[in-house]
């Protein structure tokens, strides 16, 4: 990282955060505090988003930031907040199936990541190409995320990551899409918010809960029936 810019070494150590946040999320039992450090992700990457402006001098980025800031670290995680209290889920406690086998299998996921991401790296297209593999890694772990943990609000918070993850990708590696393209992309994470919300209530209402694991069982003793 010597070679790099001060501006581009915040950048990775930023990047690095968000990295370590997936995997708060990944051992985090409490459903407010998970989306507590969901909205600490989304305020680091809308300060990688800004350090990106500030590197490769584009304008148009400062906007992304500030939009990613109010909707990631603000908008979303406050109404993930309300569905969670509505739902009386705010004193919840996951019971999480292995948390260091999962903690042990994200880093294998991360490893993987940066091999994966070698050749890339090799090009040297881009001075802050290992956030690209940082990238990957945090899209990989949303994934994990959403396949070990049982509660749809959970796997709803590992998606929204993995969105942080493409995001980031996607920032870094092309200095940002079109601004009119991001405006797109935020309104449809917003609406996507408030749609999960309304799928919160209707399986609450249904089945008294939100355990996808009840949900499976009700699905298969209706396929048996």
């Amino acid at each position: 990282m010597t070679h790099l810019t001060l501006l581009d070494q915040a950048v990775f150590v930023l990047a690095a955060v968000v990295l370590f946040t997936c995997f708060a999320l990944l051992t985090q039992a409490r459903l407010v505090a998970t989306l507590r450090t969901f909205a600490w992700q989304g305020g680091l990457v809308a300060a990688v988003t800004a350090l990106m402006a500030a590197a490769h001098r584009e304008p148009h980025l400062y906007v992304t930031a500030a939009l990613t800031l109010v909707l990631k670290a603000g908008v979303i995680p406050w109404m993930l907040h309300r569905w969670v209290r509505r739902l009386g889920l705010d004193r919840h406690v996951e019971s999480l199936a292995s948390p260091p086998a999962v903690t042990l299998a994200g880093v294998g996921l991360v490893i993987f990541c940066y091999w994966v991401v070698l050749p890339i790296e090799r090009m040297e297209l881009t001075a802050t190409r290992n956030v690209i593999a940082v990238s990957l890694a945090v899209v990989v772990l949303g994934l994990l995320m959403m396949v070990t943990r049982r509660q749809a609000v959970s796997q709803v918070v590992g998606f929204m990551a993995m969105e942080n993850g493409l995001f980031l990708a996607a920032v870094t590696a092309t200095s940002g899409m079109p601004l009119v393209v991001e405006l797109g992309v935020a309104f449809d994470i917003l609406v996507a918010a408030v749609l999960f919300g309304v799928f919160f209530l209707q399986i609450r209402d249904a089945i008294d809960s939100l355990d996808v694991d009840r949900l499976n069982r009700l699905a298969e003793g209706m396929e048996q029936e």
